[in-house]
Order: C-alpha cells, then structure tokens, then sequence
C-alpha cells in the first residue's frame, strides 16, 4: 500500500503508513524507545559540543531561555520574557520561577549569569565557537533573583539567537571534574535525566517526573509520556536501516538516500524530511595555500563542476542543490545564484590555462613547472556522514575528467583536523554549520582571530568584514539580508571562497506505533523525546 503524504511548512515533508495516519488514539503515558541515531555526543557538555547532530540526544538533558516558532520568532521557555535594548546592545531576560535542574537545585538568574560568565572564560570554551561570541560580552548583572541583563561591547544583532539557544548548565557542574567531558554529574532542566552511558554504545535516559515548563511550540505540558529512551550510536546508515526494519529498533534519523525507499512506501513505518538552516555543505578553498590561492583555479573549479547530477547518482534524487552561503530555509536565504554558476567546463579549461596550468602529465592531470594541481581536501572523521565520502569521490573524479585537477581526500581524527586548521596547510575543507541568524555566516567568512572560528576559506577581505560589520550593526531584517547578498555574490561569483555542494537536511523513520517524533520548528533538526508516545504493537 503506498504511503500518504503531507507537505509541512519550511520544506517539511511528512510520508505516514496507513496505520499511523491521523491516529485516532490520544497521547499515552509509559514505555521506552529506542532510538537509532548517526552520532554520539562528544563531549556530553551540550556548551562545548559543536556537534549539530548530536542534539537530538543532548536537548533531552539541557534546555535553552528561548524556543523559536517555524518563523524564527522567539517564545518563552526558561525565560518568561526577554527585552534587547534599540542599539542592540543589552539583553535582559525574565526567568521563570518554578524551575529545577534535575539535581534540585533552582534556576535563578545567578544560575544562568554564570552560564554566561563561563563563555567568557577562554579556558573553558577553548576551541569551541562559542568563544567568540562569549568574547562580545562587556558585562553580566543580576538586577534581582528573577532577571539576568547581558552588556555587550557593541551592538550585535546575532546575540540574541546564541543567547536564546545557549543550554543552561546547574550551578553545581562548575565544579565537577567532568564539567568539560559533560554527562550524569553535569545536571539540566530536560524532560529527562541521564541514567547511564556507555562509551561507544548508547546512553539511556529516565523521565524526569518533576517536568512542568516545555516552551509553546511542544505539543503538550508536564512530563514527558515516555518512561525510558535509550539512543544507540550506529554511525552507518545502512546498520540504523536494517536495525529498524528487522524490529531491533523503534526510531532511527538520518536515513541514505538508497534507504529512504523502504520506509516511504511502507505501511508498517512513517517517514519524515526537513532541510536544515545554516551553512549548506560545502568545499571551503584556501586562498593562502596552494593552488588554490589563485582565484582563476578557484573559480575554474566553481564553475566547471556539474553538482547535480552527482547528487542524483549519489543520495537517488533524495538530496537539494545548495547555490549560496546559507539555507533556503533561512530568513536571511537570497536566491540570486540558483542556477547562475556551474557545469561550464570550457569556461574552467580557459581559467586554467590562463592560470598556467597548460600542460598535462601521463595520467591527464594537468601541470605547471613540472607540478601537478593537486588540491588536498580535508574532511574530520567525526563528520563524515549521509554519504558525503561518496559524494567527494564523485566530484574527485568528474574534476579530474572535466578539468585535469588531482582532488585528494584526507581523513583526519580531532587532533590532527585541529592541527591542519592551524597550520593553515590545506587546500579545502568540507563543512556545514546549521547556526542561525548570520553567525553560521560569521563562522565561515569572519578571520579566525576577528570571530570566524571556523574560516576555512582563510579569507580576510575588508568587503566582507564591512557587510559583516553593517548586518551586525543593524536588528532589520531586511538591511541584514541586503548586505549579505552582497556577501554573497563576492564570495562565491567573483572569489570562489566556497563550492556549495548540498543542503544538508535530517530524515526521521519511526515504526508505526510510535506517534509525535519530528522536528525542531525552527532549525528543522530532529527534536527530543518530550512528545513521542507509543501506541498498542
């Protein structure tokens, strides 16, 4: 019997079996899941994790002062209210009194000052993002029990999206020795609580009965309906598959394009899509290193690589062209460049030429004073997921078909993907980043030292820095979108900083009993447990 489908807002599309559409059963309380998930959360500190994939775990544990409707508005969550001042600099927020961490202890307005007060502290947040935005604050005051006033520098109209999502950590986590590492000591104010965790394995949570504060955009209040979750870690895709289908499994996300046809079809599961926001995956060329600190060799490479036809061979048509530096789910997306650069192999050939790059070796690659142009792509091992080893391989070997360019791909552990970063000696990195409101835009386009934490093009050009510096300046949407077109069109026409690849997007399959699974409003990632509810199977 073939599937029913709903098309939802934001490129949400929702595929649902006969038994599970428009269930007519209410919500239950009682029984646990298992869930099948890519990535396990490395560390536990939900702050010093940079894992985007591995919030469907962690947002079970921690919570934020605000949640966003799917218009990217805010709505209370631990804040009851919130106020930023006209030039952008002060944020005050209103907390709400009935909250505890699961340790007992009380969110007050000291207990999230400090929160704030620890980004701060480069100690603490070395190599994580949000460092640099833990670097704008001036000062952190508690007018009383119930208020916390953040001062910036400067005015800085992406502020309020880091501080809204910043989870809040329990007073006591500040002195544990596992602080950094994160996990049981390190106490939230989810739904849930962690029970146990095994390194490599899963980590199972336990209700939190004492739950009384989802924000507006959960589908209930009080307590969440399941007893247990347990997220097992199984980083290949085709093994969450299987896993699922066969019934050792319950939930699964991140689906391969070649897998999402068993559960699209299939009345005995539901299968669910959504784009994320932020940066879309994308090759990020070095303008300090190599061949590629030559624009015409970066702009050969944009403009002679034919994207979409590798997207189809690889994720079976299941996968969104990206064509700029953020998503088409994102408030500030600007579609100019939809269709205005690639597959223009002859206009790549004479790029090259012009660049030196004329003559050819015995394997078709071309040379220049007796070199061959090799570009080293470097991928972290923690990352690579939803098939993108194949993808770079297909566009390893259509550069070399189309254009005579030796692509190589390098995978890298933590320690030696940090290590390349800093020396600078690479000649692209492949990276997404599903942060919001322009500092998923800061991050890539920002000098590392200026708060562009992960700048791999290594770009530091005073255009860019200006329209960054205006769309900062400015809490009007539409002056934000007007300069980062700007950006936009001098970052990937004219200087070919970045090959926009795809637009990373999250799938959720779920067995037919299980009902409330989806995704965040806004961000569009797999949520948290809080309303998933199971029915008679």
């Amino acid at each position: 019997m073939k599937a029913n489908s709903i098309t939802l807002a934001l490129g949400v599309t929702c595929l649902l079996g006969s038994a599970s559409l428009f269930a007519a059963e209410q919500p239950r309380s009682g029984g646990s899941l298992t869930f099948g998930v890519e990535t396990e959360p490395v560390p536990f500190n939900p702050q010093l994790n940079g894992q985007s994939k591995a919030e469907v775990t962690l947002r079970n544990v921690w919570e934020s002062l605000l949640a966003r409707r799917t218009d990217g508005s805010f709505v209370p969550w631990l804040a009851e209210n919130y106020q930023v001042s006209p030039d952008g600099k002060e944020y005050r927020f209103s907390l709400r009194r009935d909250v505890t961490f699961s340790n007992g202890e009380k969110l007050d307005a000291n207990a999230v000052a400090e929160n704030f007060r620890h980004v701060q502290d480069a100690k603490y947040c070395a190599g994580s993002s949000i460092c640099a935005l833990g670097a704008r604050i001036a000062s952190v005051a508690t007018p009383d029990d119930h208020t916390v006033t953040i001062t910036l520098k400067q005015g800085y109209s992406p502020f309020l999206s880091f501080a809204a999502k910043l989870q809040i950590l329990a007073p006591a986590s500040w002195n544990s020795p596992q602080l950094k590492a994160g996990g049981k000591e390190i106490a939230g104010t989810g739904p849930f609580i962690i029970e146990s965790y095994e390194k490599g394995q899963q980590v199972t949570l336990v209700r939190n009965q004492h739950y009384n504060w989802a924000p507006a955009t959960a589908k209930h209040q009080g307590p969440a309906y399941l007893e247990r979750v347990t997220y097992r870690f199984l980083p290949e895709s085709s093994v969450r598959t299987g896993a699922l289908l066969s019934g050792q499994l319950d939930a699964i996300e991140g689906i391969s394009g070649n897998d999402a046809g068993e559960f699209k079809d299939n009345p005995d599961f539901t299968y669910q899509h959504a784009l994320n926001t932020g940066t879309p995956y994308s090759l990020f060329l070095n303008v300090e290193y190599g061949p590629t600190q030559d624009v015409k060799v970066r702009q050969a490479l944009l403009q002679g690589l034919d994207i979409a036809p590798l997207l189809k061979s690889v994720y079976r048509g299941e996968r969104t062209r990206a064509w700029g530096i953020t998503s088409p789910v994102d408030p500030l997306y600007n579609n100019d460049l939809e269709g205005q650069y690639g597959n223009n192999p002859a206009a790549a050939n004479t790029l090259l030429d012009e660049a030196g790059w004329q003559t050819r070796d015995s394997d078709g690659f071309r040379t220049k004073d007796g070199q061959r142009l090799s570009i080293e792509v470097i991928q972290a091992q923690a990352t690579v997921r939803d098939q993108r080893d194949v993808l770079l391989q297909a566009v390893q070997a259509q550069a070399r078909q189309r254009l005579g360019v030796d692509i190589k791909l390098r995978y890298v552990d933590s320690g030696t993907y940090t290590d390349v970063r800093n020396t600078g000696h690479f000649g692209s990195i492949a990276n997404s980043n599903t942060e919001t409101d322009g500092i998923d835009i800061e991050n890539h386009y920002r000098p590392v030292k200026a708060g562009g934490p992960i700048n791999y093009s290594r770009v530091n050009s005073p255009q860019i820095n200006g329209w960054l510096d205006q769309a900062a300046a400015t809490l009007d949407i539409n002056q934000r979108r007007k300069f980062y077109s700007q950006l936009q069109q001098y970052a990937l026409p004219q200087q070919a900083l970045a090959i926009p690849l795809y637009e990373p997007e999250d799938q959720i399959a779920t067995a037919s009993y299980v009902h409330g699974a989806g995704f965040r409003s806004f961000k569009q990632m797999p949520e948290n447990a809080y309303d998933i509810w199971l029915s008679d199977h």
